[in-house]
């Protein structure tokens, strides 16, 4: 059925959601691995995702997870976690005793491995967090290996940044440690590990990076690296993606009333003037930094949450993230030193809007990142509350229209934007008419593809 989007049908546009799923199209070869492109990230965390918060019980999340569209498996630390200064009861994932064994609590070698196993028969990539700041300061090295492998203070203790009283701090002037640490990548690479997401990782030199990320491609080409660091360095040491820090502060700000959509169209030409064209940056509303210490998307975003998740898909450069609980809308702040699980996990209109969201992901080259997606340009004579612009390569086009404000807003599209789409949220066709004025309503969003 084919209609004019007239303010019946965008409100149609705005509430209906496509439950079905297309299958990806295969991206071509470029500076990243295929699959990178149109990839969508989940952020695993083991101890909350189950009741048992084991890798058996994750096991059995990963056919759904398939179906929702989730592409990429990021496990936080799977490691034994030191009793030294241990925070809570179950201690910080990131506070690691051993890199090349798993933690009891989540089971055994045997267990990840066939957890990692299952997860490649379904065709997900799993990446580990990969923490080479520090150890805990029980773990094996402190003792065992020469002073110099740490940075110690002044009376000869590892030293411990920030509030972490649970670590020790690793010295990358020492070469022995570069070399442990780049062993400690090979070692799960050859277990199958497809990557790594890097913890603070502009707390290691850049060459640390540069090192690791070729001896870690010729045993594995494809291998996937994200930062967990924000800067176009990271780009130039190797890695496929980092955090879009910066982003996530935008939208909150927006939501909020304390920014205007002119700060994120500043944002925009920041990192288009910044970054290749090459560069990609994960996109999130939440994450386990986010969820546990500064509140759920929908403490930070309110009435905005969905607009905003909706936004991490469609802009150039991005690689989306979703976290433990958010393809249900669980509103609730992790604990993160104690097992706090998701107490059950009913699909929702949050399950329906991500598996919508990886659909538009998969399918249309447009909106995919780096460089085979398609430029943003923006429509002319849109209101600043309204983000408005297309994006277009060879073959797709999408026309996205986001109302980044508490009040109604009116868009009349120009001829760049007109032309017979598909709304995305809905799978109807729709016709955009040049000089046709159209309403959206507060944080209200329409993506339209072709």
């Amino acid at each position: 059925m084919k209609r004019n989007l007239s303010f019946v049908a965008l409100v149609g546009a705005l509430c209906g959601l496509l439950l079905g799923s297309c299958t990806p199209v295969a991206a071509p070869a470029g500076a990243h691995a295929d699959w990178v492109y149109n990839s969508v990230v989940y952020e695993m965390n083991v101890r909350q995702q189950t009741p048992e918060g084991t890798f058996a019980a994750a096991e059995e999340r990963l056919p759904f997870l398939k179906e929702l569209g989730v592409d990429i498996i990021w496990l936080m630390p799977i490691h034994p976690i030191g009793e030294k200064g241990r925070k809570g009861s179950l201690g910080s994932y990131y506070a690691i005793k051993n890199y090349c064994e798993v933690n009891p609590e989540f089971g055994t070698m045997a267990d990840f491995e066939r957890f990692l196993n299952k997860a490649h028969e379904l065709g997900f990539k799993v990446i580990l967090d990969y923490v080479a700041n520090h150890t805990s300061p029980d773990a094996a090295w402190v003792t065992e290996q020469p002073a110099e492998w740490y940075v110690r203070d002044s009376v000869g203790e590892p030293v411990v940044q920030y509030d972490w009283w649970d670590i020790a701090k690793l010295n990358y002037a020492c070469d022995e440690v570069r070399v442990a640490m780049k062993e400690v990548q090979k070692f799960w690479i050859e277990k199958g590990v497809d990557g790594f997401r890097c913890d603070v990782a502009g707390e290691m030199p850049d060459d640390f990076w540069t090192e690791s990320w070729r001896e870690v491609k010729a045993i594995n080409p494809d291998v996937y690296f994200l930062a967990e660091g924000e800067g176009s360095n990271f780009h130039a040491d190797g890695f496929d993606a980092c955090y879009a820090w910066k982003l996530k502060d935008v939208m909150n700000d927006i939501a909020q009333g304390k920014q205007t959509t002119g700060d994120l169209k500043q944002w925009i030409e920041e990192f288009t003037t910044e970054y290749p064209r090459e560069a990609i940056q994960l996109m999130f509303t939440s994450n386990h930094d986010e969820n546990s210490w500064s509140g759920t998307e929908f403490e930070r975003l309110g009435a905005a949450a969905k607009t905003f998740a909706a936004l991490t898909y469609v802009l150039p450069q991005g690689q989306p993230l979703i976290y433990t609980g958010q393809e249900v809308g669980y509103d609730h702040r992790f604990e993160f030193f104690e097992k706090d699980p998701i107490p059950g996990w009913e699909e929702n209109e949050y399950t329906d809007l991500y598996r919508t969201l990886n659909t538009l992901r998969h399918t249309t080259p447009a909106l995919w990142a780096g460089e085979k997606g398609g430029e943003l340009v923006y429509m002319t004579g849109v209101v600043e509350e309204v983000l408005a612009f297309t994006r277009e390569v060879e073959g797709s086009k999408a026309v996205c229209l986001f109302n980044l404000s508490t009040e109604p807003q009116s868009v009349i599209p120009t001829v760049e934007a007109a032309g017979e789409y598909i709304c995305a949220m809905t799978g109807e066709q729709v016709v955009v008419e040049s000089g046709k004025e159209l309403l959206l309503e507060p944080w209200a969003y329409v993506i339209l593809t072709k």
